[in-house]
């Protein structure tokens, strides 16, 4: 699979992480043979974490992620520290760039505890090995300015990444018979991007289309007349979660009905734990606050089903007068004590690493976690019908 044919999300990411000035930003552009990120001797020069693709053979696509010093210092450097945090979160093997004139300092032994008790692969990597009789023997010497080991690197590299990419992970073909149709139904509203689907939408179709499955999309709109035109039921239909209501209405109730969100709660996060924290629901009380976070940072527009329809659905569901708080992007509190229930967007645009990494930060402080899809079917009253299709 070509670099172009690879989503981000889908991609091995590989993060750099170190000390300032230990030479992450160096070792990124010799390792990815570009100037990707500002190189200066002074502290701090890498402020927000820079991520770069490229191919790493024999793995294929990954992503490179270089990230501001562990030790960086004062109100900004905290911020900027927190940076390096998040991008750990998303990172599937991680690089700890040691100054090897330095040596382990407390911080690099923090983040190397760290690494452990998240069982993350990783390498420790001692740079301005040219400056040095010889380095530690669990390390690897490198130097970014004379290009020293930065080949045995990226064979490392690939070595701790590739076992990542060996298993096949499916969306849905693994629960479907080959030879019968599916329906897939894509809304297109206010929020829908102009010109095409969605990436839930697009990664299911072509999934389908890789394992020989004939697709009929549709709009929820044209859903009934696309039943009527097939000469046998389809083997499943699969929605986008907004439509759930109207959807499982048009839909015989001896057609196998789920959707993309929880399809995808399936292959990126933890469904058992989201079927669990859509019970919470019923337990919301008057003052709870909930969070909704979404995971790409699209503009939010009229109608936007996290900012405005599910508030308004959870209102009307529970009956009590809740509180929201929103996030997006890379932001999600490492710490969800306070609020009563976190829903979640199914994830697309964030890597399998990431989305585990949110539903343990959940789990850990006892804070119940759904997503948009099990959270809808559930305020509908067709959640075991969405989840028969899966179990």
């Amino acid at each position: 699979m070509s670099l172009n044919d690879t989503v981000s999300a889908e991609r091995v990411h590989i993060g750099f992480f170190g000390r300032r000035n230990a030479g992450k930003s160096s070792l990124v552009n010799a390792v990815t043979g570009q100037a990707l990120s500002v190189v200066s001797d002074v502290r701090g020069t890498t402020t927000d974490p820079v991520k770069k693709a490229m191919e790493l053979l024999p793995v294929g696509p990954v992503v490179i992620l270089d990230t501001p010093g562990l030790d960086d210092e004062g109100e900004l450097g905290l911020l900027r520290v927190e940076k390096a945090r998040q991008a750990l979160r998303k990172t599937d093997v991680a690089v700890l760039v040691v100054d090897a004139v330095l040596g382990l300092q407390p911080e690099d032994e923090a983040f190397l505890r760290q690494l452990e008790a998240e069982k993350k692969p990783y390498l420790t990597v001692f740079n301005k090995a040219d400056l040095v009789a010889s380095v530690p023997e669990n390390g690897l010497a490198v130097s970014a300015s004379t290009g020293q080991g930065v080949h045995e690197l990226k064979e490392a590299l690939a070595a701790l990444a590739r076992p990542l990419t060996q298993q096949e992970r499916l969306l849905v073909c693994d629960l479907l018979r080959p030879g019968l149709p599916v329906v897939l139904v894509t809304p297109i509203d206010k929020a829908a991007p102009k010109g095409r689907l969605i990436l839930p939408q697009q990664q299911t179709l072509r999934e389908l289309l890789d394992h020989g499955i004939s697709a009929f999309v549709c709009r929820e709109t044209e859903l009934e007349a696309t039943l009527a035109l097939l000469t046998a039921p389809p083997q499943l239909v699969i929605t986008d979660s907004q439509a759930f209501r109207l959807v499982a209405k048009l839909v015989p109730e001896s057609v196998p009905l789920t959707s993309f969100s929880i399809l995808f709660a399936r292959y990126k996060g933890d469904l058992e734990l989201l079927v669990h924290g859509a019970d919470a629901l019923k337990r919301l009380q008057d003052g709870d606050t909930v969070l909704i976070s979404e995971g790409c940072t699209h503009h939010r527009q009229c109608g936007d089903i996290g900012a405005e329809k599910l508030p308004c659905w959870l209102q009307a569901y529970t009956g009590k007068k809740l509180r929201f708080r929103f996030t997006s992007g890379g932001e999600f509190p490492d710490d969800p004590t306070g609020f009563a229930l976190v829903i979640h967007c199914g994830g697309c645009m964030l890597n399998a690493q990431e989305m585990r990494a949110r539903l343990s930060a959940c789990r850990a402080h006892g804070v119940p976690v759904t997503n948009y899809g099990t959270a809808i079917a559930q305020m509908n009253g067709i959640l075991p019908r969405a989840l028969a299709p899966i179990k």
